[in-house]
């Protein structure tokens, strides 16, 4: 090695490396927030599983593709509306999207907390609704096109991005410019999507619409009987062992198609929960197949 290495290698490592930037999701105070102290904590567990817990200031990490093909991706990591998984469905998928050429953007949303919320039950769709229109205004400035912006989630984070995907007209944010909150496309991971307590998991309803929500509540928040005509092209993940039972995507596929809207699957015989990118037990990558569909829409 000679002596001017050192110093190259320092000059080429900003480019070795994805550019990502953590930015505040909002210009100013979060809305729907009481002042509380931020007891934000995060930690590595013996799995190697990065978790976020008590989340109440929201941010969005840009994860700026290598070759930018002009399509975004908001990822909402997973973890019952407690606690985010936010490296193996969060950080590590942004820096696999942005290999392939798509901007990821990380978002870290608000877990629902009566504590630091005046209404829990809207917080995390805040969050999602905001990133949305964030990117969506700044698409120029990071290279995206403003009509080619998903959202993407891993279990409750699913069920975040489904709601985004079937519910932006019932805007909860303020929108002056009268943004789009509509995201193009929806990438949903072994998500929860209803409520119902048959199907549902318990965990992630009571965590965001408390422990005795009415039907209406319950109806709301089960976004199978949310889609409709409008409701973005989505391609699904699950696995038929998963805890989080399978018919939450099948609930889910049966309404797009009665509604003619586009989708594809990645259906495993096993795999469980919480995988992230990698089913163990199978040579199928559904990122492989996610890239071919996103490919043609």
């Amino acid at each position: 090695m000679t002596k001017f290495a050192p110093f190259l290698v320092f000059l080429l490592l900003p480019f070795l490396v994805i550019s990502q930037t953590e930015l505040p999701l909002y210009d100013g105070p979060v809305p729907n927030s009481k002042d509380v102290p931020n007891e934000e904590t995060s930690e590595v567990r013996p799995d190697g599983i990065l978790v976020i817990s008590k989340v109440s200031v929201p941010t969005l990490t840009v994860y700026q593709a290598e070759k930018p093909n002009g399509k975004a991706i908001i990822i909402c990591p997973g973890g019952g509306y407690w606690i985010l998984a936010a490296g193996h469905e969060g950080h590590d998928v942004a820096k696999e999207f942005a290999k392939r050429g798509v901007t990821a953007f990380v978002l870290k949303y608000r877990l629902p907390n009566g504590a630091t919320m005046v209404d829990k039950s809207i917080g995390p769709l805040q969050d999602a609704q905001r990133a949305i229109q964030m990117v969506r205004e700044n698409a120029e400035k990071w290279n995206v096109d403003p009509n080619q912006i998903g959202i993407m989630g891993f279990s409750a984070g699913g069920h975040l991005a489904s709601t985004a995907g079937t519910q932006f007209h019932r805007e909860v944010i303020d929108n002056p410019n009268k943004t789009s909150l509509r995201p193009d496309f929806l990438v949903l991971i072994y998500p929860v999507i209803t409520f119902d307590p048959v199907v549902g998991h318990s965990g992630s309803s009571k965590n965001l619409i408390g422990e005795r929500p009415s039907q209406g509540m319950i109806n709301l928040y089960s976004n199978d009987k949310q889609v409709s005509a409008e409701t973005p092209p989505s391609y699904l993940v699950h696995s038929k062992d998963d805890p989080v039972k399978i018919e939450n995507t099948f609930l889910f596929v049966e309404a797009l198609k009665q509604h003619g809207v586009p989708y594809g699957t990645t259906i495993y015989a096993s795999g469980g929960h919480g995988y992230g990118m990698v089913n163990k037990t199978s040579e199928v990558r559904w990122m492989d197949e996610l890239e071919k569909w996103m490919g043609a829409l």
